[in-house]
């Protein structure tokens, strides 16, 4: 099975569209440019950055980001670094931001506002655990095999979550340091990973950890893709750190309406937040992800796919079918509705809505 979609991967990736479409990601993978972390670590920073305000730290952010661009350009150009490793650098620009972050957090949207060193918020994250991290062959064929860091915690609630084990129960896994997650995707890439894929759960409440071991595994050399894949429910300003970090993004596009978000995963004003998000990914290396549910062609699936058409047409979407009662559908009697497997009516339904709106989908959901 493993070798069968390895070798379905080597044909897909050579589809012009495909590449065209994840451009950036492929010229990382291939080794032709940097990755990001590999460009932020060059751009010095003068500054004594525990000497600045808040405010002043992000002014100095705009500046620097406007910086990376520049040299991302000259990299795209001349396709080599000619700047050294810094000792100050964008990325500890970024560090010392989201220190300052968490000391009152809004990492994501529910924006808890707590001290995260010693309180704890609604992801229940206190410490960085790692449920395992290991090659994963079951994601999107150009991204294997993948190396996965699952973390536990999770700033949704699904109530048919999958992975509920870890990502309800942050408790169930390894504390881990920077170190150790720079250990992991060192490991992963002398394995043979694409990617560094950061997932949980969720990955956001973790994005200090992940951040210092980007500056460690850049110091290391090591050049392999950063993929962030996510529920995308983050701030403006988490949105803002991750953009010059990330080669690859892999976001959740769950429902089409607020109504549904709130139901079946407690998030409010989720259809604005993460359609936010997504439109500040424009440009970038993106596949969505949209899993179907059942009963739910017309209020989310349509409306997802609808705005990705409108809005950002150029993405590679994958259309799921892996939806199976779980966790709360099974135990309470709350979500009978969703009690059942997406039937195959339903998923041609929105196979065919996704041909008819013109997207990019089948070379990626169809293996």
């Amino acid at each position: 099975m493993i070798f069968n979609r390895l070798l379905i991967a080597e044909e897909v990736n050579k589809d012009p569209e495909l590449r065209k479409r994840l451009e950036w990601y492929f010229l990382v993978l291939e080794k032709k440019v940097p990755s990001k972390i590999n460009i932020a670590i060059r751009i010095p920073v003068a500054e004594r950055l525990e000497e600045l305000s808040y405010e002043e730290l992000w002014k100095l952010h705009e500046e620097k980001s406007k910086e990376f661009k520049e040299l991302r350009e000259e990299v795209l150009d001349k396709k080599f670094l000619e700047k050294e490793v810094q000792e100050r650098s964008y990325l500890d620009l970024k560090i010392e931001i989201v220190k300052r972050i968490i000391k009152s957090c809004i990492l994501c949207e529910r924006k808890c506002r707590i001290d995260r060193e010693k309180e704890i918020g609604f992801c229940r994250v206190d410490k960085i655990r790692v449920s395992e991290y290991f090659l994963h062959y079951g994601e999107e064929l150009p991204l294997i095999p993948s190396g996965t860091i699952f973390f536990t915690g999770c700033n949704f609630k699904c109530v048919y979550c999958q992975n509920w084990s870890i990502s309800q129960y942050p408790e169930n896994g390894e504390e881990v340091n920077y170190i150790d997650l720079a250990n992991m995707q060192e490991r992963l890439y002398r394995l043979g990973a694409k990617n560094i894929n950061w997932v949980g759960g969720e990955p956001i409440p973790n994005l200090l950890e992940i951040l210092k071991s980007m500056k460690e595994v850049a110091k290391r050399n090591i050049n392999i893709p950063q993929l962030w894949n996510s529920n995308m429910y983050l701030t403006e300003e988490s949105m803002k750190i991750l953009l010059d970090v990330i080669d690859i993004w892999l976001p959740d596009f769950k429902y089409g309406n607020n109504q549904c978000a709130l139901k079946y995963s407690l998030v409010p004003n989720y259809f604005e937040i993460i359609t936010r998000n997504l439109l500040m990914l424009k440009g970038e290396s993106v596949i969505i992800r949209h899993l179907v549910l059942p009963g739910h062609v017309e209020c989310c699936s349509k409306r997802v796919l609808e705005w990705i058409a409108k809005n950002l047409p150029e993405v590679v979407v994958n259309i799921m079918d892996q939806y199976h009662p779980d966790y709360l559908v099974l135990s309470t009697d709350k979500y009978l509705e969703i009690r059942r497997r997406v039937s195959e009516r339903e998923m041609l339904e929105v196979y065919r809505y996704a041909d008819s709106l013109g997207l990019y989908w089948k070379e990626i959901s169809l293996y």
